[in-house]
């Protein structure tokens, strides 16, 4: 099953504060705010800061029109974070949320189209059982409570990863937000949850075989635009491949992350940690975008 092919998309983030536990580590959810005036308070505000933002990004010096189109993340350094304030991985894994909550507003205000976070990696499901539930709770929590917000301020967000590794509830979450969400253009938000690149390659390869088999194509037919189509981040067609991939923590390496659709990103690596990754270091990593000669393997004068 793949969450990002079927009704699988998911949502973006927003909650200003990170979902409570029991004292036996269980998620507690929070009341429903009233319809009736649930987002007018937060569209407001939510008003007020995209209205900063693109103040902030007029006065950078950054040329609008040459923005890339697709960021992703590489959201590292959450528990090194929290374990250098003598936090718990959880907390570092809560700051992190609420820091792609930023990101994601900062990149709807500027005006770009598709921003792809790297929640959860494969390797990461060997982390010990507790934190890789509060993960898995984290970001159930933050998609199935934002549902509404995402709406109104016309964002998509899809869950791309391997299905069968997440929990059913987060399966669920992200199955609901899709529905809700997947007519939004603003801009489309992708959360890789239990992803791995060479899995995405490998489940996009044994699907093509099996239209093969059933006589559906022939092998011959296959070529690299019919293998991005059946990549998990498929749904996002033309902006399917990222032009700027940023890093966080000071590692420098992709870690099994979007290696297809990579293969012409520019990448960008900061020292600093993904909770401390703010305005100032997205706006270094977009002119750091703007500097690079992106000739795709054509020289200048082509």
């Amino acid at each position: 099953m793949l969450l990002s092919h079927s009704s699988s998309a998911a949502t973006s983030i927003h909650r200003s504060a990170p979902p409570p536990r029991s004292r036996r580590g269980r998620l507690l959810r929070p009341p429903r705010a009233r319809a009736d005036t649930a987002g007018v308070g937060a569209d407001a505000a939510a008003a007020d800061h995209a209205a900063a933002a693109e103040a902030l990004l007029r006065s950078s010096g950054l040329r609008p029109e040459s923005l890339p189109r697709h960021v992703a993340v590489v959201m590292d350094g959450n528990t090194r974070w929290a374990r250098a304030r003598g936090l718990t991985p959880a907390d570092g894994h809560k700051a992190g949320g609420r820091n792609l909550e930023r990101i994601v507003g900062l990149s709807r205000a500027w005006g770009i189209r598709a921003l792809t976070a790297f929640v959860c990696s494969y390797e990461n499901l060997n982390r010990p059982k507790a934190e890789v539930d509060y993960m898995m709770g984290l970001s159930e929590w933050l998609i199935g409570d934002n549902i509404d917000k995402l709406s109104r301020q016309g964002i998509r967000l899809q869950v791309i990863g391997d299905a069968t590794r997440m929990p059913a509830t987060l399966r669920r979450a992200a199955a609901e937000a899709d529905e809700a969400t997947r007519h939004n253009s603003r801009l489309h938000v992708m959360l890789a949850i239990c992803y791995s690149g060479r899995w995405d390659l490998l489940q996009a390869c044994r699907e093509l075989a099996r239209a093969a088999r059933a006589g559906e194509l022939a092998p011959d037919d296959i070529d690299e635009a019919m293998l991005a189509g059946r990549l998990a981040t498929g749904d996002a067609g033309e902006l399917a491949c990222p032009d700027l991939v940023v890093r966080t923590s000071g590692e420098m390496r992709l870690s099994n992350f979007l290696l297809w659709q990579a293969a012409y990103s520019e990448l960008f690596f900061t020292d600093k940690m993904w909770p401390e990754f703010g305005e100032d270091e997205y706006l270094e990593a977009l002119r750091s975008f703007q500097s690079r000669d992106r000739r795709f393997g054509q020289t200048r004068v082509q």
